[in-house]
């Protein structure tokens, strides 16, 4: 005999309950805690996506996400959608079937995007730095000598997965000079440093709204200059995702009455929000700031006796790998930060999954207090494991930055 069904009037106590999530200090690679404006001005009630004071946000938007980038491209906007979103945009627009794209790798998303190319039906020719390792001018010199005719060159500016900080005007100076694109992925360094879009010849970049930026995941930054944008709108094929066609998107942003799709007013109000403290605080402030913190975290993790994995000349600000020393098992101590402490560190992704940590420091979430708090709580922990260190040291080496 089958259990039979409870009444479908009844409703379980559990449907009617406010949801609550834990409180959590996030500090891996994303997303990052929220500035508490932010939050509150995502309470404001939902409007349509062709209200006109939607339509208002949106232009604002537009022209903060220039400043963030660096740029005066008119065709900048954001995506509805995760950080992967604009990688699939920022690609699927410029590249067609059969295209050639040189693509530098030097961590986890840099082999993302050479796969993206592959789905689009075009070639990626791979120039691999070594996994942490910056790609060198050399190699896309070489690259786009072998490649003449190549469409784009894309890099990642930010490699999250090494902590590495890719160098871009060289390389931007050389893609120019050869006739190709160049598309920068800036998912990380968005609100926490400066990108330099147009000084740095970068002809398409994208980001993620859930980093530096400062606001919650479910929005893409993008920006396409004008010879992104011709390449576009000569294209002799469809752009293959029509939800990614950035003239349609571009073309429902301008408040052309249009429909597109059904952009989230609430989440757009937050990454109005967050962009208008990225300006009050400007950029190289918000820039200086990253740089102090995660020095001061790497001065405490080094007096920890612990190494630092990423490439000293190429450090990545806002995300610091450090190698998890011998003996010491890696999920047990991030599950004890979590669950002991409330914070959250991330683990380490393809060749250094199961041998490094990786700690944010982003937008919001990077500050004195959370170096502070992140190294006290991996001291006690490492301690615990019979890992040995001065106790107290780690802290005071890190303030010793921040004081300076």
């Amino acid at each position: 005999m089958s259990a039979s069904r409870p009444p479908l009037n009844k409703t379980s106590p559990k449907m009617t309950s406010t949801v609550r999530l834990p409180e959590r200090l996030l500090l891996g690679p994303g997303p990052a805690n929220i500035d508490p404006r932010v939050m509150a001005t995502m309470q404001a009630p939902v409007i349509g996506h062709l209200d006109p004071a939607f339509m208002e946000i949106l232009a604002e938007i537009a022209d903060l996400l220039r400043y963030a980038f660096g740029t005066v491209n008119e065709m900048t906007m954001a995506i509805s959608g995760t950080g992967f979103s604009g990688m699939d945009a920022a690609l699927a627009n410029v590249v067609e079937p059969d295209d050639t794209v040189i693509v530098g790798v030097s961590g986890f998303f840099g082999g993302k995007a050479a796969e993206a190319v592959t789905r689009l039906g075009a070639r990626p020719v791979v120039v691999d730095g070594g996994f942490g390792s910056p790609v060198t001018t050399d190699a896309i010199a070489q690259a786009l000598a072998a490649e003449p005719d190549a469409r784009a060159v894309f890099l990642v500016a930010a490699e999250t997965s090494v902590g590495l900080r890719q160098p871009l005007a060289e390389i931007g100076d050389l893609v120019r000079s050869a006739g190709a694109l160049y598309i920068v992925d800036t998912v990380t360094l968005l609100g926490g440093a400066t990108v330099g879009t147009d000084s740095n010849n970068i002809d398409v970049a994208y980001a993620g709204s859930q980093k530096c930026v400062g606001a919650i995941p479910g929005t893409a930054p993008i920006t396409f200059g004008p010879r992104a944008a011709e390449i576009i709108a000569r294209r002799s094929t469809p752009v293959p995702v029509w939800y990614l066609d950035a003239l349609a998107i571009h073309r429902y942003w301008t408040n052309t009455p249009f429909y597109h799709h059904t952009c989230s007013s609430t989440l757009m109000a937050g990454l109005l929000e967050a962009l208008r403290i990225i300006k009050a605080e400007t950029i190289e402030a918000r820039a200086a700031r990253h740089d102090r913190n995660g020095q001061a975290l790497v001065a405490g993790l080094e007096a920890m006796g612990l190494q630092i994995a990423s490439d000293p000349a190429n450090r990545l600000s806002m995300l610091t790998p450090v190698r998890i020393p011998e003996g010491i098992n890696d999920a047990e101590v991030r599950a004890e930060l979590l669950q002991s402490y409330g914070i959250e560190i991330g683990g380490g992704l393809g060749d250094w999954a199961g041998t490094a940590w990786r700690i944010g420091l982003m937008g919001h979430g990077s500050s004195t207090e959370n170096v502070a708090r992140v190294l006290a709580a991996l001291e006690e922990a490492l301690t615990a494991r019979g890992y040995e260190c001065q106790p107290g040291s780690t802290v005071a080496a890190a303030r010793q930055i921040s004081s300076d």
